[in-house]
């Protein structure tokens, strides 16, 4: 316990990241592993199946009155959203095409991301490889909540409310916590995120484009798919800052429960995480778990030591030379 302490609510660490060490363990004893890096064919067949649904389903909803557009929303535009940010988090490491094709995986997630109604692909990229490079890294990792997040929502309320505001604390936290200069790719999502926008308005009107964001914000803030938020590393246990949960909704979710394998193994796809598990299963199956997202959700919200502070804390050296 000499390496951690308890300061401003969050645990701070002084070690390193635990996956890069357990990275080369389970490498060295299971090599074939290896074997399960690399693209993955069946993703960008799956990921189009979606797009074209959201396509279908939003030319559906467009004489729908306004109740029943945001019922569908939530229902199932929503859950269809939200796996393709899943999806895009796969791509984001490269394994729809592999890394000898980078550009075609970032094309590829603005393809992902035009049901979702707002360009978030390529600064997803940006920030991503961080939250796995410098994992816990205080103003490096943008997956850490604020101080104010920390302070202001401490009561059931209010963690609910954090809860169903966390698309916008995603989207904006970057802005001050870890500010980037804007990408060309950035700019070439929002151009070709805003010109499908505009088509679909034009044929269709509003409505479709307000069952695709709407249902984008629901289903990434109240919702059981949301649970992952959570569920992924938030302190639980001490000691444990990266959880798995193996239950059904990987099956709509790209197998991001498979968390603590996905941080010890980057480059394999969601389709081939449980192929980590069945492998190694001595260094994941005596690990803590979530059995229900739903019930992590209700934990977050209820239990007093529950709070977007939960969180395991570092400092890189990296950070300490920028500032």
């Amino acid at each position: 316990m000499g390496n951690r302490i308890t300061r401003g609510n969050f645990e701070w660490v002084y070690t390193e990241q635990p996956h890069t060490q357990r990275r080369k363990e389970i490498l060295a004893k299971y090599p074939a592993i290896k074997s399960l890096m690399g693209p993955d064919p069946h993703l960008k067949w799956i990921v189009s199946c979606l797009v074209l649904t959201q396509f279908f389903a939003c030319y559906l909803v467009k004489d729908l009155s306004w109740r029943w557009v945001f019922f569908w929303a939530y229902a199932f535009g929503g859950c269809v959203n939200h796996s393709l940010t899943l999806a895009i988090h796969d791509i984001s490491h490269n394994v729809a095409f592999g890394n000898k094709f980078i550009q075609r995986n970032r094309w590829f997630a603005v393809f992902a991301n035009l049901p979702i109604g707002l360009p978030y692909s390529a600064s997803f990229k940006k920030y991503h490889i961080d939250h796995h490079r410098y994992l816990g890294g205080d103003k490096l990792d943008v997956d850490i909540p604020t101080d104010f997040e920390c302070w202001f929502f401490c009561t059931p309320v209010r963690k609910l409310l954090w809860l169903f505001l966390q698309p916008l604390f995603y989207a904006l936290r970057p802005l001050f916590v870890n500010p980037m200069a804007i990408t060309q790719m950035e700019i070439y999502n929002a151009l070709t995120q805003l010109a499908v926008d505009l088509v679909i308005y034009m044929l269709w009107g509003l409505k479709p484009i307000v069952y695709f964001i709407a249902g984008t914000f629901l289903c990434t803030g109240i919702h059981p798919f949301s649970g992952h938020f959570i569920a992924e590393h938030y302190l639980f246990l001490k000691g444990y800052e990266t959880y798995s949960y193996y239950g059904p909704l990987n099956w709509m979710t790209f197998n991001v429960g498979y968390h603590m394998e996905h941080h010890d193994f980057p480059s394999i796809s969601g389709f081939k995480l449980p192929m980590v598990r069945k492998i190694a299963p001595e260094y994941y199956d005596n690990l803590p778990q979530h059995h229900s997202w739903i019930q992590v959700l209700w934990d977050f919200v209820f239990k007093d030591t529950m709070g977007p502070a939960s969180r395991t804390k570092r400092v890189y050296k990296e950070a300490l030379k920028s500032f």
